[in-house]
């Protein structure tokens, strides 16, 4: 089996992984800023904001990681000096920021010290998205 295509599956399978807890989290989000007053609710989506950050998304985020600087050391160094794959990464920290981002959002919710409205959970669930489309047109078309 060629070493490089198993990586690429399991970067490209981490990858999936991780944007769909990037995609979901914040709409959990929204639906508990929406009824912070129900407790035995808030409760159910604390676990779930739990689970879904600590067992998905970090461990996603770290095999994406990973897999991702493997595939670039098997490309051979220079694929890091392309301009196209320099942006990439930028973007990925951006998204690991985010990730970050999100984790502290969800210690908020649980100590209810949270600030923000389920509108602006409902705005930034769109970042992820947008950094994937332009992520996925860089690594596809390779323009630059």
């Amino acid at each position: 089996m060629n070493s490089y295509l198993l990586f690429k599956s399991l970067h490209l399978i981490a990858v999936v992984s991780w944007m769909a807890g990037l995609l979901y989290l914040p709409r959990i989000f929204v639906y508990h800023v929406e009824n912070k007053e129900k407790k035995l609710v808030t409760d159910v989506f604390e676990v779930m904001e739990k689970r879904l950050f600590y067992y998905i998304m970090l461990p996603a985020m770290i095999v994406t990681w990973l897999f991702g600087l493997i595939l670039i050391y098997l490309n051979g160094i220079e694929i890091f000096y392309q301009l196209w794959m320099q942006i990439k990464i930028v973007l990925v920290i951006l998204l690991s920021l985010y990730n970050e981002y999100l984790g502290r959002c969800i210690f908020a919710l649980k100590n209810s010290t949270n600030i923000r409205s389920a509108k602006f959970f409902r705005i930034i669930n769109e970042i992820p998205t947008l950094i994937l489309i332009i992520v996925v047109f860089l690594a596809i078309f390779k323009p630059i």
